[in-house]
């Protein structure tokens, strides 16, 4: 992106993690098909890091993915994209060692480093470094607005793009209990990488791991190995880790049909099938991880060294930070029985919340309709119900469980719903309306806008 750019672009999205990369590519190939010039779509993108990165915190070498290869960027939305995760392989002259690794799930670094190459080819798409901190509609005489100013806090000071349309693809954000606060021994887990690398405890005693779900027990996997020294409590609520159902049928729940299925439902089989298949992505394990810890348990048992030490059916009551650890007391459901314990570190493996919208868009936030429960209303096609005066678009991705089903917020969706997106905004193309152009991004010191 050009620092004197005026355009006045036909499409913003402010993030860059999978979803808006999926979307980049999606409008790269509509644009490529278009014979006429006035049928692309111009799109840029914002990216408040440095360079692509998608979840670098837990990157653990031995971990894999959840989802089919074939759930890439691309594939299940145009197969002969020369993005997909086969072509990538195939650029790194790794094919034929992929087919004969007989899996349908990569390693996690392998896949985030597809990503990364396919972020890499779509550099030109992208602005990294700025931080969206305001989407300010731009009101014409008329009382209309038909554009936005999407505003980013760059290391130069403020600049401004002006769009037809938004899209917020913000990602997760680290759900903790209300009573916890991340310090120094306090950590979540989509930092425990960051963490150890700077972990200056030469030979800890024990770490604790809070949580039940797949995240939870990586992290209790990955301590256990690193620190072959250290004791590592797992507590969770349940009795025991839940496999998660990644059986035939129940997949089906993240196909794109289901999504229109799941659109079209009342309000109240919207919550059956959420309530019905939540053992499918949350609180749960892979099997073959849940066997290997109780494994690790098991032999550890045998030898008289528990260093895996399993507190089901418990929760954390009290939690104190000192300087050198943690201080915590552990409550045993059934029993009520207290246990006191010290810890060189505490992880909350608590899982993760989609970022609030809200807190992007700024000055165009309150112009987005809510329902009755206060969560966005949503249109088929992810573009938010708006007030009238409000013609530019807003669409939302990955925040959208409530209208279109549990597999809004996960990979398996990024591919079709980035082509139904483009869909949407180019089917609006024709009724384009004068727009004037954009200050020619002009630097503003702060407090010189809002």
């Amino acid at each position: 992106m050009n620092p004197s750019d005026s355009t006045v672009y036909d499409l913003v999205g402010i993030g860059f993690g999978p979803s808006n990369l999926a979307l980049a590519i999606a409008v790269e190939e509509h644009n490529a098909r278009c014979a006429r010039l006035e049928d692309r779509i111009e799109a840029v993108f914002l990216e408040k890091q440095e360079e692509f990165g998608w979840h670098r915190g837990m990157l653990f070498e031995n971990a894999t993915m959840q989802v089919s290869f074939l759930k890439d960027l691309v594939t299940m939305r145009n197969p002969a994209s020369d993005f997909s995760f086969v072509s990538y392989l195939h650029a790194h002259d790794r094919l034929a060692d992929f087919i004969n690794y007989k899996t349908m799930y990569p390693l996690r670094v392998e896949f985030h480093d597809y990503l990364s190459w396919a972020a890499g080819r779509m550099k030109d798409s992208v602005a990294y470094g700025h931080t969206v901190t305001d989407v300010v509609p731009v009101t014409g005489a008329d009382g209309q607005a038909r554009a936005v100013d999407v505003i980013a806090r760059t290391d130069g000071g403020t600049r401004v793009v002006r769009a037809r349309n938004v899209i917020v693809a913000a990602g997760l954000e680290a759900a903790l209990p209300p009573e916890v606060t991340v310090s120094e021994r306090v950590w979540h887990n989509l930092d425990i990488l960051h963490r150890v690398e700077t972990f200056e405890v030469e030979r800890p005693q024990r770490f604790v791991v809070v949580g039940a779900g797949q995240s939870a027990a990586e992290t209790t996997a990955f301590l256990h190995e690193r620190y072959p020294a250290a004791e590592v409590c797992s507590v969770f609520f349940r009795y025991g880790y839940s496999p998660a159902d990644d059986s035939n049928f129940a997949n089906g729940i993240f196909d794109p049909s289901a999504v229109d299925l799941y659109y079209g439902a009342p309000d109240d089989v919207k919550r059956m099938l959420f309530d019905y298949h939540r053992n499918t992505n949350y609180s749960v394990v892979d099997g073959d991880l849940i066997t290997e810890l109780y494994r690790k348990a098991y032999g550890e048992r045998i030898l008289g060294r528990n260093r895996l030490r399993v507190m089901n059916a418990s929760r954390v009551t009290g939690l104190k930070s000192r300087p050198d650890g943690v201080e915590l007391v552990v409550e045993h459901l059934p029993t009520g029985e207290l246990t006191e314990l010290s810890a060189d570190a505490v992880i909350y493996a608590t899982g993760c919340r989609p970022v609030d919208a809200a807190t992007l868009l700024g000055a165009t936030g309150p112009l987005c309709r809510r329902d009755d429960e206060g969560l966005p209303r949503i249109g088929r096609d992810y573009r938010l119900v708006t007030d009238p005066a409000l013609h530019a678009g807003v669409y939302l991705q990955g925040a959208t469980e409530h209208s279109h089903g549990i597999t809004s917020s996960l990979l398996s969706a990024v591919a079709v719903r980035s082509g139904e997106i483009v869909a949407s905004v180019a089917a609006r193309l024709a009724d384009r309306h004068p727009v004037p152009a954009a200050e020619p991004w002009t630097l503003v010191t702060s407090g010189d806008r809002p």
